[in-house]
């Protein structure tokens, strides 16, 4: 089987960047999941923290700065094909943002990027997991 990803899981981040009552979400623009609106995050560069990845990913896709607080949750993402074989495994350290500042653009690998109503978040296609997981983690601040 030829796999477009490593064959060992991946560390990443994700930012939940959060202000007003809306998340700060970015539509993706490779696989896995292209086209699917998700927290801003990536891949941790070799020889970075995993704060740093998060403020960069942070910066890249949104053009956003913020204050950073985490890990607040760590879970896998593996992708499977229609026969179950693994496409992808990542490890996700996510990161709560607060005080963003800057004017959200899209940028990087990300093609669109918006602030979300909590409301709103059903009617997009997401990563698996997305809307649950930015209400839980917004539920714990409150």
């Amino acid at each position: 089987m030829s796999r477009p990803f490593p064959s060992v899981p991946v560390l990443s981040v994700s930012v939940l960047c959060h202000k007003d009552g809306s998340a700060l979400l970015i539509k993706r623009g490779k696989p896995p999941y292209k086209d699917h609106w998700s927290l801003p995050g990536g891949k941790v560069e070799f020889g970075e923290t995993l704060a740093e990845a998060a403020a960069r990913e942070l910066l890249e896709e949104t053009e956003l700065t913020a204050e950073l607080d985490g890990p607040v949750e760590v879970f896998d993402s593996i992708q499977r094909d229609e026969n179950g074989d693994i496409l992808s495994h990542f490890v996700l350290a996510v990161f709560v943002a607060k005080n963003p500042s800057g004017t959200v653009m899209a940028g990087d690998d990300a093609t669109a990027a918006e602030w979300v109503a909590l409301k709103d978040l059903d009617g997009r296609i997401t990563t698996p997991g997305t809307p649950a997981r930015i209400r839980r983690l917004l539920s714990k601040l409150a």
